[in-house]
């Protein structure tokens, strides 16, 4: 089994910003040539057959729920040393893989999702705030959407509202508009990831490029949240794995004859993060 490179420390002003906004932004977290090799097998599922796990939704947009099952181009992005430890300092070491994925949006202008009588604007795992209150939802989860098709400022790149997520009631969408007063899009090149917490209010962009813009968000979370994916069982148990992509990619607390050892599923990361120059979690 291959192992991963000791964790770095993450950017301060990353820190501050997500932080103070609930997004930030990772500078040049991929390569060129990784974005390259992603989009490659991006556009080969989206036009093929496959019906697991995709996600067919409103104005023509398509993709797949849980890719990384379905092609190991993706895996790159999984533990990706650029993202990682950001994501362990803003949550803890004691994560796992809740989603991967794809997202197609179309070209062209929305017919029934971003107009005034459904804006888009939303929260996510929307059930968390339905069951707990909207003032009582906590940070639960970090999205890090990269975006693998050319980025041109009318591509339809997702939107944010700046310290909605510590909003305790819904942002105003003035009437006969689209955003709320100071929602912004982030300055941002292919190579870049934009992390973003579930509490964060945020809403696709309009898409006028001539092209599908294609992005891949991996959602981290606790791992007492159940993932959204099919389980990733045959791909855990790859030997060419890292101990903490399996940790990822839901290693259960277990000995090795079975039974049970709580909390030993999250001791990859755990030590990995120990042996690095970032200690402080939350």
């Amino acid at each position: 089994m291959s192992t991963l490179q000791p964790p770095g420390a993450p950017d301060a002003g990353t820190l501050d910003t997500f932080e103070r906004d609930g997004y930030a932004i990772v500078r040049d977290a991929i390569t060129p040539e990784l974005r390259d090799r992603l989009l490659t097998a991006a556009e080969r599922l989206l036009a093929s057959d496959i019906t697991q796990g995709r996600d067919q939704g409103g104005d023509g947009k398509d993709g797949f729920r849980g890719c990384l099952n379905l092609d190991r181009a993706f895996l790159p992005l999984l533990a990706n040393v650029a993202v990682l430890p950001t994501v362990v300092q803003l949550l803890s070491p004691n994560i796992h893989l809740l989603s991967a994925h794809l997202i197609a949006l179309p070209s062209g202008p929305p017919r029934t999702i971003r107009v005034p009588e459904r804006h888009g604007w939303h929260r996510d795992m929307y059930g968390v705030t339905a069951d707990l209150g909207f003032p009582h939802t906590p940070r639960m989860a970090i999205k890090a959407a990269h975006y693998l098709t050319p980025l041109t400022p009318n591509c339809g790149l997702t939107m944010f509202l700046p310290g909605s997520h510590r909003l305790t009631e819904e942002p105003v969408v003035p009437a006969g508009t689209i955003d709320p007063p100071g929602a912004v899009t982030p300055d941002i090149t292919s190579t870049d990831t934009v992390l973003f917490e579930n509490r964060t209010w945020h809403t696709g962009g309009i898409n006028l490029s001539g092209h599908p813009r294609i992005a891949l968000m991996l959602q981290y979370g606790y791992r007492w949240l159940h993932p959204i994916d099919d389980p990733a069982t045959d791909l855990r148990n790859d030997s060419a794995l890292t101990a903490i992509e399996q940790q990822l990619l839901g290693l259960p607390d277990r000995h090795p004859d079975g039974s049970l050892a709580k909390g030993s599923g999250a001791a990859p990361i755990r030590s990995w993060w120990k042996t690095g120059p970032a200690t402080s979690v939350r």
